[in-house]
């Protein structure tokens, strides 16, 4: 059989931005993007059912901007997926955000510009405000140690070593990471391709932290650079009501059990398996009762 050779693209610039009812917050975005860079971009929303009119108004108010309608809540990954296949073959790089991020003044350029200085990084992503904080948004992949000891202690003893191994905080240079967040983060297609992109069985939360491993695996790398900053205004998904961040922590729970479990496939594993099951279940439980 004769090789396939994957699709050469462009040194174009979209923007994706996957969307759920994003309220004014959208257009906060789509305002912030024109100062992060001096190149020309067009962007995508990707609509999981939004019922408060913001993509459409938005697509209406800006040429650049395309309504691309899921026509139902698919997930994060499974939205972005499908708004970069429709992409054209002259864009080689492309911004997945949320749409409560507000990017800095020169953010987008100056993560284009570290895709120049490192041929080999995959995905880019930036330094992450939230509420005036620096949020860890580039950590070390969660191996099964790490993971178990910031999960069981994170809550009622935040300094402990495995939670500040697992969060790389207080790391300030522009340097390689096991994953970036996925609330903003620069991909180059080429390396997006080469692994299918997200994995859509993650509805939401760690569908970032399997990709940067499965580019890790791939030979590409995942880098910070903490000299594009954004601000994550955030909450505006999570907060609605009870039942809605009840189930998104059930999710987050899910989530980070498909990951491990991945991971440790196979009969020797499943003791394994079952336990963190269990043990997760639990933890999700416990958090929701906590919950206010």
């Amino acid at each position: 059989m004769r090789a396939v050779t994957p699709p050469a693209y462009g040194p174009g610039l979209a923007v994706v931005c996957v969307t759920y009812s994003p309220g004014e917050s959208l257009g906060e975005f789509l305002t912030s993007l024109d100062k992060a860079t001096t190149r020309p971009y067009r962007v995508v929303l990707a609509d999981n059912g939004s019922v408060d009119g913001a993509p459409e108004a938005a697509a209406a108010a800006d040429e650049r901007v395309e309504l691309l309608r899921i026509g139902e809540n698919v997930g994060y990954g499974a939205a972005a997926n499908r708004a970069v296949a429709g992409l054209p073959a002259d864009v080689g790089w492309v911004l997945v955000a949320n749409p409560d991020i507000v990017c800095g003044p020169g953010a987008l350029d100056a993560l284009l510009a570290a895709g120049e200085r490192w041929p080999r990084a995959g995905s880019l992503g930036p330094l992450i405000r939230t509420g005036g904080d620096v949020y860890p948004s580039a950590r070390l992949q969660p191996s099964l140690g790490r993971g178990l000891g910031h999960a069981l202690f994170a809550a009622v003893w935040p300094a402990n070593p495995w939670t500040r191994s697992y969060r790389q905080e207080g790391a300030v240079a522009e340097r390689a990471a096991g994953w970036l967040s996925g609330s903003c983060v620069l991909l180059r297609r080429e390396a997006w391709e080469s692994v299918d992109g997200f994995d859509p069985r993650y509805f939401m939360y760690f569908e970032d932290v399997d990709l940067g491993d499965r580019l890790g695996h791939a030979g590409w790398l995942n880098v910070y650079v903490p000299d594009a900053e954004v601000v994550h205004t955030g909450g505006h998904a999570t907060e609605r009501d009870a039942p809605t961040s009840a189930r998104m922590l059930a999710e987050h729970h899910r989530s980070a059990y498909r990951f491990l479990a991945d991971r440790y496939r196979g009969a020797r594993w499943a003791p394994l398996r079952v336990a963190l099951r269990a043990g997760l279940g639990l933890r999700a439980r416990t958090g929701v009762r906590a919950s206010p």
